[in-house]
C-alpha cells in the first residue's frame, strides 16, 4: 500500500480560519489525511453539522481524505444511530473511526453501508476483535485500522505491545495508521496534552524520527500528527522523509573528500544478504568508484552509528561502505562520519538486503 502522512483537527477546540491555514499549509506538505475528532462535541446537531461540514469541504477541496473518530456518546449526543451513517455521509467524511467497539457483527453490518464509508478499527488493543469482526463476513475492503494516542505522559504503548497489536491488522492485509506528536502543539482533544503519540518511546523525539521509526516497522501505512498545530519546519521534515526506506542524517568527518560523500549520498544502499554482526556492509559501491582512496581518520577505535569506507589499504574492498555495529579498529577504513544519535535505534531495521539511504545532517 502507498505510504502517507496526515494530520489531526479539533474544530472543538479550534476555528474554522485556524483550520484553514493549517489544511493549506500541510498541503503544500503533501500530507494527504485528516484525523478529525468529534469526542467532544456538545452544541447539538445543527450546529455541529455546521462546524463539521464547512471544515471537511474544505479539506475535500484540498485533496485531503477525512476520518472522523466518533464513540458511542456521539450518537446519543447528535441522536442518530449506527444504522444509518447518512450525517457522515453529509458531512463530507471519508470514513469513520469507532474509538470503542461493538460485538463484531454490527461492525460487520455497518461496513457494509450505502455510502462506502470505510470503518476504521481502534488498534491498540491486542485482543481478537478483528477476528471477531472478520467471522461476521464484513466488507473487508471497507475495513482498516487506527492506533489510539495517549495525551498522558507515560501511558503511550510500549513498542512490543504496539507490534502485537499491529501484526493482527497486517496479517489481513488491512490499512494501518499510528500517530507522532509534534513538539509545539497544544490542541488535543482533552485538558492533558502531554503530546499526542501512539508509542511512548516517540513523545520527545523530533516528528521525522518518530516517522521513520514507524515506516521502518513495516507495521503503518498512515503516520499521523496527533497534536494540532505542527510547525512549518516539522511539516517540512516529514515531507522530506522517504517512507519506504530508512534515510540516516549523517554528519561529515572534516576531511572526509568529496567522492567518498559521492558515495555515501549519491547511491541507495542495501544490506548484504550474507549479514555480519559487526557491521552493515554496502559491498556494491565498489564497483561503481575505483579511484585511489587516500587513509584519514583511521587510526581510532570506531563506535555504533559511524560510517566507514575503505581506503586504498583495504585491496578489492578500497571504497566499501560500512556502517559500524560493534566498536573495532581498522586501519584500513576511513570514518566518514556518523549518524545521529537519535537515530542509531533505526540500526536495529537495516535487516538482510534491507534498502537506506543517507543525508547530510
Amino acid at each position: 500500500m502507498k505510504r502517507r502522512l496526515g494530520m489531526s483537527l479539533y474544530p472543538d477546540h479550534s476555528d474554522f480560519e485556524s483550520d484553514k491555514a493549517y489544511i493549506d499549509l500541510t498541503s503544500q506538505y503533501h500530507f494527504k489525511r485528516i484525523f478529525m475528532s468529534m469526542l467532544e462535541v456538545t452544541e447539538g446537531k445543527e450546529k455541529v453539522a455546521q462546524k463539521f461540514q464547512k471544515t471537511i469541504k474544505y479539506a475535500k477541496q484540498k485533496g485531503f481524505e477525512v476520518v472522523l473518530d466518533i464513540a458511542p456518546n456521539i450518537f446519543q449526543e447528535l441522536e442518530i444511530s449506527y444504522d444509518d451513517l447518512s450525517f457522515f455521509h453529509q458531512l463530507g467524511a471519508d470514513g469513520i473511526r469507532l474509538d470503542v467497539g461493538f460485538d463484531g457483527n454490527k461492525e460487520s453490518m455497518i461496513s457494509f453501508n450505502p455510502y462506502e464509508l470505510m470503518i476504521e478499527l481502534n488498534m491498540s488493543n491486542d485482543v481478537a476483535y478483528l477476528n471477531n469482526i472478520l467471522t461476521y463476513e464484513p466488507n473487508k475492503p471497507f475495513l482498516s485500522g487506527c492506533h489510539n494516542f495517549y495525551p498522558q505522559e507515560g501511558t503511550a504503548l510500549p513498542y512490543d505491545f504496539f507490534v502485537s497489536c499491529s501484526e493482527r491488522f497486517i496479517k489481513e492485509g488491512l490499512r494501518t495508521a499510528a500517530f507522532i506528536t509534534s513538539q509545539v502543539g497544544k490542541i488535543g482533544p482533552w485538558d492533558i496534552n502531554d503530546g499526542l503519540p501512539t508509542l511512548e518511546m516517540h513523545r520527545h523525539l523530533p516528528v521525522a524520527i518518530q516517522a521513520k521509526h514507524l515506516f521502518a516497522t513495516g507495521l503503518v501505512d498512515d503516520v499521523i500528527i496527533g497534536n494540532g498545530y505542527a510547525s512549518e519546519a516539522e511539516l517540512k521534515a516529514l515531507s522530506e522523509i522517504d517512507p519506504y526506506r530508512i534515510e540516516f542524517e549523517i554528519a561529515f568527518e572534516p576531511d572526509t573528500s568529496e567522492e567518498e560523500k559521492a558515495i555515501v549520498l549519491e547511491n541507495l544502499h542495501y544490506r548484504r544478504g550474507d549479514i555480519t554482526q559487526r557491521m552493515v556492509r554496502s559491498t556494491e559501491v565498489r564497483k561503481l568508484y575505483t579511484n585511489e582512496n587516500l587513509p584519514h581518520d583511521n587510526e581510532i577505535s570506531f563506535a555504533r552509528g559511524d560510517v566507514v569506507i575503505g581506503n586504498h589499504l583495504f585491496g578489492k574492498y578500497q571504497n566499501e561502505l560500512q556502517i559500524v555495529l560493534e566498536p573495532h579498529s581498522d586501519i584500513r577504513k576511513n570514518k566518514v562520519g556518523k549518524i545521529s544519535d537519535e537515530e542509531l535505534f533505526l540500526l536495529e531495521y537495516i535487516t538482510p538486503w534491507k534498502k537506506f539511504r543517507f543525508a547530510k545532517k
